[in-house]
């Protein structure tokens, strides 16, 4: 995510959705793959829900539905279900969101961003910030994203679960 000048951010806390589909496949994930240098030959752990920083005083689902967009070209549609929040080993807090749809993981279009590489060489790379999106069932996304946002697919498992026995709050 590029910072856009006059904007104010909240470094340590993010917002994103985690779009999911089922099918005859059972549970779907869209998860995206960061890009530039440093991730390029990065798989396991490195892939993520679209998320990024929030703007001072901007609403955390906006933010994550803003996210979202920017980093994959598509548009989110509600309803959203509520998948609470993480804390990353590095301190960031992300609060995430899920929504039922489909997209084509091939035809992603994301922003770009700007970084020194490599670190210190005074030479800047633009890049997209997500290179790919890829669908993967509820294992494979957890084996190949973030560790701490792991925690969010079982979340998303148990609310589906509870609304197909028409589980939940119990009087």
């Amino acid at each position: 995510m590029t910072e856009s000048a006059g904007r104010r951010r909240r470094p340590n806390v993010s917002a994103g959705l985690l779009l999911f589909r089922r099918g005859s496949r059972g549970l779907e994930l869209l998860l995206a793959h960061p890009g530039g240098p440093f991730w390029r030959d990065r798989d396991i752990g490195a892939w993520s829900i679209p998320k990024g920083v929030v703007d001072d005083g901007e609403g955390l689902l906006d933010a994550a539905c803003r996210e979202f967009s920017e980093e994959t070209g598509i548009t989110p549609l509600g309803p959203f279900l509520p998948l609470g929040s993480i804390r990353q080993k590095g301190g960031k807090v992300v609060h995430a969101w899920a929504w039922e749809g489909d997209a084509d993981a091939g035809a992603i279009v994301s922003n770009t961003t700007r970084t020194e590489w490599p670190p210190g060489s005074g030479r800047w790379i633009t890049y997209p910030e997500v290179d790919r999106c890829g669908w993967f069932d509820a294992a494979s996304a957890r084996e190949r994203m973030n560790p701490a946002q792991a925690e969010l697919v079982g979340r998303l498992e148990t609310a589906l679960s509870e609304e197909r026995t028409g589980g939940g709050d119990a009087g």
